[in-house]
């Protein structure tokens, strides 16, 4: 298209943002408190700034135009103009270009300088001051998108909770060094499409890939200062447009096309987003988007001084939900995902504090009402991590019906467990069988739990067993960031070594992890890598390390083959067996249909564990029989569901000890399925009758399964 345009119409106040209709392109902004508003048009180089068009109309405080002559590829962004008063929560600048709040994409990252801040850096009294210098050389700039993709018979996965296993991964860091991934595509939304990653995604059993952020975010200035960058993402200043830094082509369809590649090899994509707070910060930040446009509408302000900013993130602001064209660009947001980029749901960070109503945490609150009433988004996967920094922010477990929830009570306990803590068989007891504590009495189920021993956030699966601390040198910050509450041991040894008795008790505590993990009722939550020994060298807070201490390393010694190989197999027998990933919480007695109970505790000797003896601080080894016949469960087409009987041996203690079998019905065994102290976990396939004693040595655990006499 020829700029400047010579034609401009009025256009409508819906949808807001730049959409094109195939004629031209209408754009609306939702700005309650400004003057005048612009947009600004640039050349295709995004360098030079071509036109200027004011918005005359104005509909129930949205701005509004339409250009017949626009076409997709157009760059733009915004000026507005109202009152800089920071003393009051405006702070309007015309001297800076923004990017809108509804772009669908955003080219080009932020070149800092102090032209990106309405305020005078320096001026002794701050944000008070007023800044002319014109930022627009150094800001992204928005583009006009066409929509239009062959979606074909694309069709979502809709895999049951029950049945789920996500993979939480990072889309540069998982391909940056994978060697079958064509160079171009490496740490790109079409490296993920690759046969490679989708085959070894396949393999290992996964359902559901949960991406850390793509939203597009911005590069924290402190941390380009330091020669660092903001690796994980969770600084958002575009809720609408794929971050470019993870595209190989620069078009929006590559996300598109990534989707529709999992999705026909049955795999859901599920989408970490931060809506709860922007990458502009607190009342010092800079003027990028939200501050500019209104201020006082998009965030929390503090209600006798709105100078400042309420802060439940941590990270210097959060988004107001209170105001209804916010909390509507949320959902606008979500749905487009849902609608246009086919994603199958969403994991949200930090989410109580998007249920705070005034200052409490509210689960029935405005936030939760529409999602789940919404007739698209009450359709696909929502999981909290449910807490936020502010008072009464930590809600694991009061999350509404239809949601998963990050449990970290799971992380928490299991960590400490297989270390060795005592005093835990109790708590260990109620995490393994799907945290029914938290979620039964609201009538939710054992898939409301999302259970994970390793995240992102914190140590890798590999470090977790071999760091006592925290080793966060190469962030910058004396190692005084990353949190000190790790629950991890190190086996003898801190960090690598030769050590062959401390590798192989590394191995095994990671074997006796990542059972549980999927041994548990509830949805087993992995950290891309763990399955392969990944590690980021004792680093537990790896935000900023977009470099080898982040990245997966796919060059695998015998060790990390053989443990990729055991995950494997244990996630194939969860996948075999409905007694692995109920839909109800295990009864603890006979149920309609059945004689005997779902499941019995166990004692070393065989006996039924007794009310008093959950609380020993001794306690370290633990029994559970589960039986398969009673699971009193029917499938989708109304037919009763049963399984195998198993028995399920731990103990974390560093001593060995017999286990006494219990009992069978003539003709019947024992047979060994895992034990993760003997063959790299897989074997041996022994049989015992009921009442032997099983050889069950230190911190390990290990699956029989009662099987007929051959």
């Amino acid at each position: 298209m020829n700029l400047p345009v010579t034609a401009v119409w009025p256009g409508a106040p819906a949808p807001r943002g730049a959409t094109w209709d195939g004629e031209g392109v209408n754009f609306a902004i939702f700005s309650e408190h400004a003057e005048r508003v612009e947009l600004c048009l640039f050349d295709p180089t995004g360098k030079k700034e071509v036109q200027r068009i004011e918005l005359r109309e104005q509909t129930d405080l949205i701005w509004h135009c339409y250009l017949p002559e626009a076409r997709p590829g157009l760059l733009y962004g915004y000026r507005i103009y109202g009152p800089y008063d920071p003393a009051r929560g405006h702070r309007f600048n015309g001297h800076k270009l923004l990017i809108e709040p509804y772009a669908k994409d955003i080219v080009g990252q932020v070149r800092w300088s102090d032209a990106h801040f309405s305020y005078k850096i320096g001026n002794r009294k701050e944000d008070l001051s007023f800044d002319r210098r014109d930022n627009h050389a150094g800001m992204p700039k928005c583009r006009v998108i066409d929509p239009a993709f062959t979606w074909g018979n694309d069709r979502a996965p809709n895999i049951p909770w029950s049945d789920m296993v996500i993979y939480e991964m990072h889309v540069r860091g998982f391909t940056m060094k994978h060697p079958e991934v064509a160079p171009a595509l490496r740490g790109t939304y079409a490296g993920l499409a690759t046969a490679p990653v989708i085959d070894h995604l396949k393999r290992l059993g996964v359902t559901s890939v949960e991406l850390m952020p793509v939203h597009a975010f911005i590069n924290d200035r402190h941390l380009i200062d330091r020669g660092l960058n903001n690796y994980w993402g969770y600084n958002s200043i575009g809720f609408f447009a794929p971050d470019h830094r993870y595209s190989s082509t620069g078009v929006v369809s590559e996300f598109k096309t990534m989707v529709k590649t999992f999705h026909s090899h049955g795999i859901e994509v599920i989408l970490d987003v931060v809506y709860n707070h922007t990458a502009e910060g607190n009342h010092l930040g800079p003027t990028l988007s939200f501050r500019g446009v209104d201020n006082a509408s998009y965030y929390r302000l503090v209600g006798d001084d709105p100078r400042y900013y309420m802060d439940y993130t941590g990270c210097g602001n959060t988004l107001n939900l209170q105001q209804p064209r916010m909390l509507q660009l949320i959902m606008d947001s979500l749905r487009y995902w849902v609608l246009e980029m086919h994603v199958d749901g969403f994991r949200f960070d930090l989410a109580s504090s998007l249920a705070r109503e005034l200052h409490a945490v509210d689960r029935l609150g405005a936030f939760f009402d529409i999602l789940l009433q919404d007739p698209v988004l009450s359709q696909v996967k929502l999981i909290a991590e449910p807490w936020d920094l502010g008072e009464g922010g930590y809600q694991v477990g009061n999350f509404p019906a239809g949601w998963g929830e990050w449990n970290d009570h799971y992380r928490d306990t299991m960590r400490a467990y297989w270390r060795g803590d005592g005093g835990l068989i109790g708590d260990f007891a109620r995490r393994l069988t799907g945290s029914s504590d938290f979620y039964q009495h609201s009538g939710r189920k054992p898939y409301a739990s999302v259970n994970f021993v390793t995240a992102h956030d914190g140590f890798t699966l590999h470090d977790l067993v071999s760091y006592n601390g925290k080793h966060n040198e190469a962030n910058g910050e004396d190692n005084r960031d990353g949190t000190d509450n790790n629950n991890s041991w190190n086996c003898g040894a801190e960090g690598p070594t030769d050590d062959a008795g401390v590798n192989e008790l590394r191995l095994r505590q990671k074997r006796n992890l990542l059972a549980t993990l999927l041994f548990s009722q509830g949805v087993p939550m992995l950290l891309a890598g763990d399955e392969m020994g990944r590690t980021q060298g004792g680093n537990n807070n790896a935000y900023c390390q977009d470099n080898e201490i982040s990245w997966l390393n796919w060059d695998l010694s015998e060790s990390d083959r053989d443990f990729l190989a055991f995950v494997q197999r244990v996630v194939a027998l969860r996948r075999e067996h409905p007694l692995f990933r109920r839909r109800n919480f295990f009864a603890g007695r006979a149920v309609k249909g059945s004689t005997t109970k779902d499941i019995h505790w166990l004692k070393p000797d065989g006996s039924e564990m007794t009310e008093r003896e959950w609380a020993h601080e001794f306690a370290r080894c633990l029994g559970v029989y589960l039986d398969g016949q009673a699971m009193a469960e029917n499938d989708r087409r109304g037919q009763p569901v049963h399984d195998d009987n198993f028995l399920l041996l731990f103990n974390s203690h560093h001593e060995s000890l017999e286990f006494r079998l219990p009992e069978l019905p003539a003709g019947d065994d024992w047979h060994g399925v895992l034990d993760t102290h003997g063959d790299n976990g897989l074997g041996p396939e022994r049989s015992f009758q009921g009442g032997d004693s099983y050889p069950l040595e230190s911190r390990s655990l290990v699956l029989l399964i009662q099987r007929k006499q051959p």
